[in-house]
């Protein structure tokens, strides 16, 4: 304690700070770490249990048709799968939209309200970090939560001696097929949920968004297929992300489609499908950063 040259009734105290002397990790120690705590964070870990209980709900809804299509191919001895990997995904995305909306505003929307993010962009973290964090953080979660079921029909069909090439070579597609609804879902989810800072507002967003345009498609395709125009059933798929995703792996990967009748994209309407999809993916990532460096500020 010092009482030097103060004023009359004050004093100065010495309590011990020092400057830092270690090493300082910079930029990528903090992408990193906003990456995992992101990742762990949409699965509820490292936070109450209450916020646990919903993505592990989802997560084991997602699992368990798995689990027991790989019982009933191992019990009856079937020689395929009674369902393909690509349409694994399609069958379940109630499930997937339901944790994007839930889990993409959890991710960005509560350091909107609790006004954090400037907090973030005072460290050596810029807003080009936080965004590629928490994209790469919600693409994998969904890629965890789409993958796992996949791996257990693969690891299923395997114990059930079914043929390895061609198991093989439909889990490959299906890796692909979801990867691709990962990176669609994630950018469309965290777009949505960042215009607002209100949680709820973002999970009603997200979830009017993924399910008024795949019912509204839906209904425009079952017109299209009731008055013959099948020509037309496979560019109106290009108007709602599941159906995109349906579109792409009709055409590239092997997959029977889900639209009305069957009548899939060929190869050159799917090559307009894998355009929009992508186009979608960079649309979301660039709209995400022209919002945090406007956030930043």
């Amino acid at each position: 304690m010092s009482t030097e040259t103060a004023p009359r009734g004050a004093s100065i105290h010495n309590i011990g700070y020092r400057h830092y002397d270690g090493p300082r990790l910079g930029r990528a120690y903090a992408r990193r770490s906003l990456f995992s705590q992101s990742l762990r964070g949409a699965y509820g870990l490292g936070r109450s249990a209450k916020s646990k209980v919903l993505p592990m709900i989802l997560f084991a809804v997602m699992c368990l048709p798995a689990l027991i299509i790989v019982a009933v191919a191992v019990y009856m001895k079937t020689g395929r799968l009674p369902l393909e990997y690509t349409r694994y995904a399609l069958y379940l995305q109630a499930v997937i939209g339901l944790y994007v909306a839930s889990q993409a505003p959890q991710s960005v929307s509560r350091d909107l309200r609790f006004k954090t993010v400037p907090l973030y962009f005072s460290r050596p973290i810029k807003s080009a970090d936080y965004v590629a964090a928490k994209f790469a953080a919600m693409t994998s979660a969904l890629f965890i939560l789409t993958a796992a079921p996949l791996l257990i029909l693969y690891v299923g069909a395997l114990l059930a001696k079914l043929d390895f090439a061609e198991q093989t070579k439909g889990f490959a597609q299906g890796l692909v097929s979801v990867a691709l609804l990962s990176l669609l879902f994630a950018g469309i989810g965290l777009v949505i949920a960042a215009v607002t800072p209100r949680r709820g507002f973002g999970v009603a967003a997200v979830i009017a968004v993924l399910t008024i345009s795949y019912a509204a498609t839906g209904v425009i395709q079952g017109i299209a297929f009731n008055q013959d125009n099948t020509d037309a059933i496979s560019w109106f798929g290009l108007f709602s992300p599941i159906t995109l995703i349906d579109g792409v792996q009709t055409a590239f990967l092997g997959a029977t489609s889900n639209f009305p009748g069957g009548y899939g994209p060929d190869a050159g309407t799917g090559a307009v499908y894998l355009l929009v999809v992508l186009g979608l993916i960079a649309g979301s990532y660039g709209l995400l950063t022209r919002r945090y460096r406007k956030v930043g500020l």
